[in-house]
């Protein structure tokens, strides 16, 4: 048997495989694309035809502490229900944020006068005036393929509607404690849930802020205490904790004053955002586990 530790990045990943008394074996780079992830199954397949795969380069653990007995990401149920449904809801989104661009450009050559909002398109108040003053307009090719683009783009705005009531009714179902913090929604709460995949698998509130990227690395130097972003670990899910971040900073008077307390300590506002990530990685998961154990009226403890 091989067991094949994987260190993910952005852009690339890296295998290394280590046989059952933990030297290495092989390795190998391959780019963080469909392709690549073919390249790195047909190299493993080579090495032997019993294989582990094993994320986040814990293959030391895995070996030490034994396969059966690592923490794994188990998605079943409503969890994985959730799960499918945020990626699905992911997806229109891209759709429909291409097409609306298209649309926007068209309607520039059609009507420079016209500038709608950044994100007016997505409304279904502006979709239906848009496709009565389409209809009213001579119909040249220009205006065949607006009235398109505006057809499907109504199409995939009711279809993101409908998704994001079926995942509010899903998280109210599992965690409806997160739907109750300022800064989490059905979208964000769908997030983490999805992303989390179990929240019993995290021993401490610590190894969930590794794993969503908010756990800050240390660079300290000399009389010089630094620490900087932590780039991997899994990005959806530090994308949730980001936009929960920003939501709060606006909307929660708490939040604000805790962010300022950090700038006024000599933080830049990317390192006081850090911190504040780091503070909502630990709310996350004592609300998670164990809600009870939160003052109702604290947004930051």
């Amino acid at each position: 048997m091989v067991t094949i530790g994987i260190d993910p990045h952005k852009d690339t990943h890296w295998a290394v495989a280590v046989d059952a008394v933990g030297r290495q074996v092989a390795d190998r780079k391959a780019r963080a694309v469909r392709d690549g992830f073919g390249e790195l199954l047909a190299w493993a397949r080579n090495l032997h035809d019993d294989r582990v795969w094993i994320m986040e380069d814990c293959r030391r653990a895995a070996l030490k502490e034994g396969i059966e007995n690592l923490p794994t990401a188990q998605l079943a149920g409503i969890e994985l229900e959730i799960r499918l449904l945020h990626r699905h809801h992911q997806r229109l989104v891209r759709q429909r944020t291409a097409l609306v661009n298209d649309l926007r450009w068209n309607l520039h050559d059609l009507w420079p006068d016209l500038k709608p909002p950044a994100r007016g398109l997505n409304s279904l108040r502006l979709q239906e005036q848009l496709a009565r003053r389409l209809a009213r307009t001579a119909a040249t090719a220009r205006v065949r393929i607006a009235r398109d683009e505006l057809r499907r783009i109504r199409e995939l705005t009711r279809s993101i509607a409908e998704l994001i009531r079926e995942m509010q009714a899903l998280v109210r179902q599992a965690a409806p404690q997160l739907l109750a913090e300022t800064g989490i929604g059905p979208i964000t709460g769908a997030q983490l849930i999805g992303e989390i995949a179990g929240i019993q698998r995290f021993a401490s509130d610590a190894k969930l802020a590794r794993l969503a990227g908010c756990a800050p690395i240390p660079v300290s130097s000399g009389r010089t205490d630094r620490h900087r972003l932590d780039r991997g670990g899994n990005r959806q899910l530090n994308n949730a904790i980001h936009t929960i971040a920003l939501t709060r900073l606006r909307h929660d008077p708490q939040t604000a004053i805790y962010v300022a307390r950090q700038r006024q300590a000599g933080k830049t506002h990317r390192e006081a955002i850090r911190c504040l990530k780091r503070h909502l990685v630990r709310r996350i998961y004592r609300l998670l586990t164990d809600p009870r154990s939160i003052p109702q009226t604290a947004c930051l403890t």
